[in-house]
């Protein structure tokens, strides 16, 4: 019999091992996590769940999500996305309040992109009808 090395024709070669965790770093695939609120099922319960679902908007390009969770009275008109960015990792540093029994929060975060990182304390408020809302920040 002969003997099979890498490069025989009828090795079975497996797939590339996929990631299923959610762009945010949480180990819940995206569906679950962040692709739930992004499709309007349901309103993040807290300013973190918020942060990190806005998170994975910048990273899907999902602009209608970033408006839609940012503040009435801070949100710009319209967002500017740049296509070529990449975004590639979420670090929560440090949380205040911002839990389903608060009415504001703050998230400082960490979020790295290819050449470089944003490091930022962002506040939060409830908003009309109670849901979390992105109101500003402040970069670090």
């Amino acid at each position: 019999m002969p003997r099979r090395t890498p490069h025989s024709r009828n090795q079975r070669r497996s797939a590339p091992a996929r990631n299923p965790s959610c762009p945010c770093g949480l180990a819940e695939t995206y569906e679950a996590c962040c692709g739930r609120f992004h499709r309007g099922e349901g309103a993040a319960p807290t300013a973190e769940a918020l942060m990190r679902s806005r998170y994975c908007a910048f990273v899907t390009r999902d602009e209608a999500y970033l408006l839609r969770t940012w503040h009435p009275r801070t949100r710009p008109p319209h967002l500017d996305l740049d296509p070529a960015m990449r975004w590639t990792g979420l670090e929560i540093l440090a949380t205040t309040e911002g839990t389903p029994f608060h009415t504001t929060g703050t998230v400082t975060f960490r979020a790295s992109y290819a050449g470089g990182s944003l490091h930022e304390h962002s506040r939060f408020e409830r908003a009309d009808g109670g849901a979390w809302a992105y109101t500003n920040g402040d970069v670090l």
